[in-house]
């Protein structure tokens, strides 16, 4: 066929094939590139509508072709239907039907039948005035497949319809037309289809279609038709068991209101047990394990959708408990049970209750079965050829195994709360003595030297660990005897890694059975001789928890435990060495007060006599950072060693302190230009802060310097890290003189100066880290020193600094900087501004809203744009909440404004990118929310608008394209 300037349909759209040939070829780099470009344009040109129905309809056009045409239709009725005029739309309506009855029977031609179900649907969507869509759907395609091709896709279009510019009320009505309105007349059509049709239960697509409606018609309606058994019996097809499984498991979650549901659950509850004997074939290891997972999916969710049943009603309601309990049991390959999971915790929560006691001692045998088969499945694989070896070289697979167990020891813990952690730990514990009992003292090797099936002994001791805290610290019957057999185990990597974790887990209880202190701790620091550097963090962690919780016990053992710090120290892995440092930091810690000073020296002179020689040596990347690994040894000990000191008596820590700050100054004067020295110092100072508070006022003067000082040297964001610690410590009125507090906002005053040079000569993407400090440290600075800062001069470069910052697309700086916004626009409104950092709302007065005010009238606009914009281009997702609680801000400050700054934003958009309609609309939603003062419908409307807008102009549509919409016209939509 020919247009009317004679180009046939074919040479009109010969470019485009071209084009795609090109991307689907070996041509170079630069062709493709070209191509795509070419590609993105016609995506979202008019002329696509035409050219995409001229490939639809040619016979010559290969099928993967056509399905990229039939793609860009759906996009086009997605985003484009502006495009189009009114009075067309039903011209495109009847065009997709007759395509659609012409890919009934083209071979190959389901996907491009479902992107022409979603045209379909879209457009019936957007169509308002389309308002007999299913019988004329019906009508046109017959009872038939694609008729339900289209049902299927209809909710979830409908459902996803924000993606379309609809207004609220719109999407409402148009959700209630469509789905609400026909859910009766899509239930007798697939009735009919059913009844009429030869092996219905066979065909998905019939599945498919009632799993989709399921939501929109009430299923008490649907339980009253054979649709009941054409679900059930989709299982015993091997093409629709898979969605016949999701359609039974969509009935269990419609029936979560059980007393609503009461009648259906009656019918669907007896379908669900007599599915139990297949339990057993579906697990055997010659069957696809998806059919073990489908039963599994059933069994699991039908009983988490009833679980409040189940704990009311144990007796009638057990086989699904059992049934549930055979598939975990039955799971050899630890493919299935994590779908079970979820429903332990739920009726979990229910048993521990009072209220059902009764259920609780009803199904607390299948609970203790539970932990059986948890510590079953905790086992290593069998194999002694070596440890690495057990997975035979599969990291994926160990690092899954590893997850794996952890979800399981959260099972254990449900066991616990129902069946009582002494019970739990009993049966973990035989397993331990039964493997003591089969491999005697003297054959627990293997002739090759191993350690005879260690994987049976070292499963248990992995429960007793995970099930730790819910053991109590003053458990007697279980624990003392697991105490005496754990430091006598045979010597294996893994089990005595499992032992020394498990001791680690019961320091609070060991805390209260002093006399079982010597031989654990004992056990834990030979460890650190083992050999193996699994073994060793193991011990570190074992030791760390027993220094927390039992420091007092060893506070007259501190020379001794300083002698093995010294000694194992230099040999462990940072990890491990931090470890151990926050262990004997507690020890320290837990020292009288007149003898804190001498331990903490005792401890971190050697330190700091280290770090000094290394720091003098340090003249590469590797060795800096050992100076940097050296610092945090000493932020270990700020944090810890916290006394508790009576008001106006010096603190010993600050006198120590003291003592080492020059050489913490001089090293980091020293390197200033390497990153990791001078943010572990940082950190080091800001831990300093938080433990001893108004205490650091004797350093605070030499503090503020060097902050000062080193971030206009290094720029480096860290300085303003510690800044913003500093604003928020020294403010309180009881502890600090308002000297103190002017000294601290000149140190704030002096850090934003310093800020403004670095972004005068840098970009906001050069510096993100640093934006993102700065803003944080300005947080602060609004929140304590509010009357100070928001009527300086320094408010106008900060706002406009916030500005340039918002060009940014990374998530941490661009929240703090929207952060700041909303909590400067808030400290306008009224009496008392929330904050978005923690801390007491400070009191506004008229002069710090006047000041907010006139920012906002003179910066509003610019405001408004570089959000809006944001929002539309640039911003990640989960910047959206925050970035329209300043648009919410702003609009509540000057709401008389607003409307008019966001109509000059709509302006400068792209021609074409938005139509006047569309603008319209947003411009009248968000008028009559400022006169409503409905500030909440002003948020959503431009959430859905600029969402509408980056999936429309922005995000690549399904090709991966972009491009700029041209003028509009009008179609011809005939193949």
């Amino acid at each position: 066929m020919a247009s009317p300037n004679g180009v046939t349909a074919e040479q009109a759209f010969a470019p485009v094939l071209a084009a795609l040939a090109t991307m689907q070829s070996s041509a170079q780099a630069s062709q493709k590139q070209q191509a795509h470009e070419y590609l993105e344009q016609f995506q979202k040109s008019p002329e696509a509508w035409s050219t995409t129905h001229n490939i639809l309809g040619s016979n010559t056009v290969t099928l993967g072709d056509r399905l990229f045409a039939a793609t860009t239709l759906k996009g086009k009725v997605t985003y484009d239907i502006h495009q189009l005029p009114r009075d067309s739309l039903p011209e495109l309506r009847d065009s997709l039907l007759k395509l659609l009855l012409a890919y009934q029977s083209i071979p190959g031609g389901r996907p491009i039948r479902t992107q022409l179900c979603v045209c379909l649907a879209g457009l019936a969507l957007q169509m308002l005035e389309w308002k007999d869509v299913i019988p004329v759907v019906a009508g046109a395609l017959g009872v038939d497949l694609t008729l339900l091709e289209f049902l299927t896709v209809l909710p979830e279009e409908v459902t996803e319809g924000r993606k379309i510019s609809l207004s609220e009320d719109e999407l409402d009505t148009r959700t209630k037309e469509l789905l609400d309105n026909n859910s009766d007349h899509v239930l007798q059509l697939l009735v009919h289809y059913a009844q009429t049709k030869p092996n219905a239960a066979s065909q998905p697509a019939l599945i498919s279609c009632l799993t989709s409606w399921l939501r929109e018609i009430p299923i008490s309606k649907v339980a009253a038709t054979p649709l009941m058994d054409v679900a059930k019996a989709a299982l015993d097809s091997e093409v629709t068991f898979e969605v016949g499984v999701d359609c039974l498991c969509t009935m269990f979650r419609e029936t979560r209101d059980v007393d609503e549901c009461a009648d259906v659950i009656k019918v669907l509850y007896p379908r669900v047990i007599s599915l139990q004997p297949k339990i057993e074939a579906a697990a055997a290891e010659d069957v696809d394990v998806d059919v073990f997972k489908g039963y599994t999916r059933i069994f699991a969710e039908a009983g988490e959708a009833w679980v409040v049943l189940i704990a009311r009603q144990p007796v009638e309601f057990r086989t699904l408990v059992e049934a549930i309990r055979e598939c975990a049991a039955r799971d050899k390959g630890r493919d299935v049970i994590h779908l079970t999971f979820n429903f332990w915790y739920e009726l979990k929560n229910y048993l521990v209750l009072e209220k059902y006691i009764e259920a609780r001692v009803q199904l607390a045998d299948i609970y203790s079965s539970l932990v059986d088969i948890m510590v079953n499945h905790l086992q290593y694989p069998q194999g002694d050829a070596g440890l690495e070896d057990l997975f035979e070289g599969d990291k994926e697979a160990e690092e899954k195994f590893r997850e794996f167990r952890h979800s399981m020891g959260d099972v254990l813990k449900d066991c616990c709360e129902v069946v009582g952690p002494a019970d739990c730990l009993s049966k973990a514990f035989s397993r331990v003595q039964r493997w003591l009992q089969t491999y005697s003292i003297n054959g627990t090797r293997t002739p090759t030297g191993q350690v005879a099936n260690w994987q049976v002994l070292e499963a248990p001791l992995f429960s007793m660990r995970a099930m730790g805290r819910m053991v109590p610290a003053d458990e007697n019957q279980v624990l003392p005897q697991i105490m005496q057999v754990l430091v006598q185990l045979p010597e294996h990597e893994k089990v005595r890694f499992a032992a020394t974790l498990v001791l680690g887990r019961y320091t609070e209880w060991t805390s209260r059975h002093p006399e079982y202190l010597e031989s654990q701790l004992n056990y834990i620091t030979s460890g650190f001789q083992a050999g193996s550097k699994e073994v060793s963090k193991a011990a570190a962690m074992a030791l760390k928890f027993f220094c927390q919780d039992c420091g007092k016990l060893l506070v007259n053992h501190v020379t001794q435990l300083h002698a093995f710090y010294e000694h194992v120290s230099g040999n462990l892995p940072l990890p491990s060495l931090y470890d151990i440092t926050d262990g004997v930091a507690h020890v320290v810690a837990a020292q009288p007060l007149d003898k804190i000073y001498d331990a903490l020296k005792l401890f971190c002179q050697p330190i700091v006599e280290r770090l000094m020689v290394k720091a003098d040596t340090a003249h590469d990347e590797a060795t800096k950072c050992e100076v940097a690994d050296y610092v945090h040894l000493l932020t270990i000990f700020a944090a810890v060693v916290r006394p508790n000191v009576p008001q106006g008596h010096p603190n010993p820590m600050i006198t120590y302190w003291s003592e080492i700050f020059p050489i913490l100054t001089k090293i980091l004067e020293t390197f200033t230009d390497f990153s990791p020295i001078c943010e572990r110092i940082s950190r080091c100072w800001r831990t300093m802060l938080i433990s001893y508070r108004t205490d650091m006022l004797p350093l605070l003067p030499t503090l503020a310097e060097k902050l000062v000082v080193c971030f206009e040297k290094s720029e480096q964001g860290c300085f303003l890290w510690v800044s913003g610690t500093v604003v928020r410590e020294f403010i309180d009125d009881d502890l600090v003189d308002e000297a103190t507090k002017s000294a601290v906002y000149n140190f704030l005053e002096r850090q934003c100066l310093s800020m403004f040079r670095i972004m005068n000569g840098k970009r906001p993407e050069d510096i993100p880290d640093v934006i993102e400090d700065f803003f944080r440290l300005l947080n602060d600075g609004i929140m304590y020193h509010p009357q100070r800062l928001l009527t300086s001069s320094l408010l106008q470069p900060i706002f406009e600094a916030g500005l340039t910052s918002l060009n940014l697309e990374k998530f941490e700086p661009l929240i703090a900087v929207l952060h700041f916004y909303r909590d400067l626009l808030m400290y306008g409104e009224g009496s008392n501004a929330p904050s978005s950092v923690s801390g007491p709302a400070m009191p506004s007065n008229p002069e710090v809203q006047a000041a907010i005010k006139r920012i906002a009238v003179m910066e509003g606009e610019n405001l408004t744009k570089a959000v809006t914009s944001g929002l539309m281009y640039s911003f990640p997702r989960d910047c959206v909440p925050d970035a329209s609680g300043v648009i919410l801000a702003l609009v509540q400050l000057v709401p008389d404004r607003f409307a008019g700054w966001i109509k000059n934003t709509l302006e400068l958009l792209p021609p074409g990118s938005v139509s006047l309609q569309e603008a319209q609309k947003v411009l009248k939603s968000i008028e009559d929310a400022i006169a409503q003062q409905d500030w909440k419908k002003i948020r959503y409307t431009l959430q859905d608008f600029t969402t509408f807008y980056r999936r429309k102009n922005v995000t690549p549509r399904n090709a991966g394209v972009t491009g700029i919409d041209t003028p509009t016209s009008r179609f011809n939509f005939s193949a």
